[in-house]
Order: C-alpha cells, then sequence, then structure tokens
C-alpha cells in the first residue's frame, strides 16, 4: 500500500486575509499545508478521502491520472468543496465517479451539487455513482474498507481502516467499541488542530492519547491548523512513533 498526503491542513484557524504569524511566514515547505486529503494506491486500485477546495491542486502536484473511487469522511466544505473536478476523471475514464459515504452525507452531495443530479444535465456536469456507507465493512475492488465511526462535535463522522492503516479526521471523540477497530495498526493517521482544546477537533493531547490507547507501530498527525507552530519547534515535543505529517509526504504500508 502507497500512501501519499494530499492535504494536512484545515479551514479552521486559518484566517482569510494574509497572516503574519511564524507559521504563515515559515520558509519550512512542512509549514505550507492546503485542506487535508489522502491519497491510497493498493495493488491496481487508487482512492481518495475527501475532496477538498484544493483536490484540484492537489491532483495536479500528484499527476494522478487515474482514480477508481473517493471516500468521504463528512459533509463539510472543506472536505467535499472540490466534488466538482471529479469531472476531469469522468471525461478520461469514460464512467462516473464512485463516491462512498454514509446517507447523510451523500444527501448533502445532492444539495451542494444539484446540477450534477438533474434530470436534464448540462453537457459535461460531474457524474457521481452514490454509494451508501454503513459502520459494516465493504469493498472496492479487492480492497475490504472498515469504517471506524466518531463524533466532530455532535456531527458522526467516518474514518476508515484498510489493511493495517486507519485515517480519522475532523474527530474529538470515539467510543470504545469503534477504537478496537484501530487496534493492531501499523500506521495510524489522525487529526491534530492545535495545541489549545478545542471543541470539535483533537487537540495534540488528545491526539497523542488516541496514540497511546491503540498503539500502532507509528503514528501521523495530520488536520493541523497553522495555530500549532511550526513544524520545527513543535515536532520535539512528539513521542518517537509520531510525527507530523506534511503536503506531499508518502509512506509504503
Amino acid at each position: 500500500m502507497k500512501i501519499t498526503f494530499l492535504g494536512t491542513g484545515t479551514s479552521q484557524g486559518v484566517p482569510i486575509i494574509a497572516c503574519e504569524c511564524s507559521t504563515c511566514q515559515s520558509s519550512d515547505e512542512r509549514d505550507k499545508r492546503l485542506r487535508s486529503s489522502l491519497l491510497v494506491e493498493i495493488d491496481d486500485t487508487t482512492l481518495v478521502i475527501d475532496t477538498g477546495p484544493d483536490f484540484r491542486q492537489q491532483m495536479l502536484r500528484e499527476n494522478v491520472t487515474k482514480l477508481d473511487a473517493i471516500l468521504i469522511t463528512h459533509d463539510h466544505k472543506d472536505h467535499i468543496g472540490g466534488l466538482d473536478d471529479i469531472r476531469a476523471f469522468n471525461y478520461k475514464q469514460k464512467r462516473p465517479m464512485d463516491v462512498y459515504a454514509r446517507q447523510e452525507v451523500q444527501n448533502a452531495v445532492k444539495r451542494e451539487f444539484g446540477y450534477a443530479f438533474s434530470e436534464e444535465k448540462y453537457p459535461g456536469v460531474p457524474q457521481i455513482n452514490q454509494h451508501v456507507v454503513t459502520n459494516n465493512e465493504f469493498t472496492i475492488n479487492t480492497i475490504n474498507i472498515i469504517p471506524v465511526e466518531a463524533f466532530h462535535y455532535h456531527l458522526k463522522v467516518f474514518g476508515f481502516r484498510m489493511k493495517n492503516m486507519a485515517y480519522l479526521t475532523d474527530v474529538n471523540r470515539i467510543e470504545p467499541e469503534e477504537k478496537e477497530k484501530l487496534l493492531n495498526l501499523d500506521v495510524l493517521i489522525v487529526n491534530a488542530l492545535r495545541i489549545k482544546n478545542h471543541y470539535s477537533h483533537n487537540n495534540l493531547e488528545q491526539a497523542l492519547q488516541l496514540v497511546h490507547d491503540v498503539a500502532p507501530k507509528k503514528a501521523y498527525l495530520t488536520h493541523i491548523s497553522h495555530l500549532m507552530g511550526k513544524y520545527e519547534d513543535v515536532a520535539k515535543l512528539l513521542p518517537k512513533n509520531v510525527e507530523f505529517a506534511y503536503d506531499g509526504l508518502k509512506l509504503v504500508v
């Protein structure tokens, strides 16, 4: 399995106007973060988890020319806002894109991109095959995927486990029975917004507690705001088996 971090950032805590803090002014490329998304390649299957507003830029940067399916964790705009840009893959692959998400998320996709679902479609609109995910294992091609249900404040979100890797973002609470799905991992990827507490996202302490509880061989932190601080400074606070992810980081699991 090959993993590429398409983006490791978030809209949370990021000002619209230019920011003069040390993180935003950093010359370290690891501090330059697009909205969080993950590219997963297993055998001949290529998947993306979440298509935020930076989706097109991320696909071009990584030269992704084939995409089999998209999984969506939840329906906030920073995780679905780039879905319109699947039309390039529709054109190249001559088929609709398979999109996997829970029913409430699929309903939101229909609202946000209603023109893609109208009875009389305008030529060239994105083509989407919706697949409803419940909290049960499912398969894409030959890949078994285990949903991991967690909470983003009061909103239910799905993380996903594939083989010995699991990805969780926009999470701040997970029930014990769901946490058991995260045992015996080689790699856990989990959100860590900032050092201070936040009402709907893990802070650094909460993310590290989850890592401690499920004990993966290696953990990577993602969905990081500029309020976390500079990569080189905050990385010193992490245990040996935990690292901050950064855009473009590639792993073989």
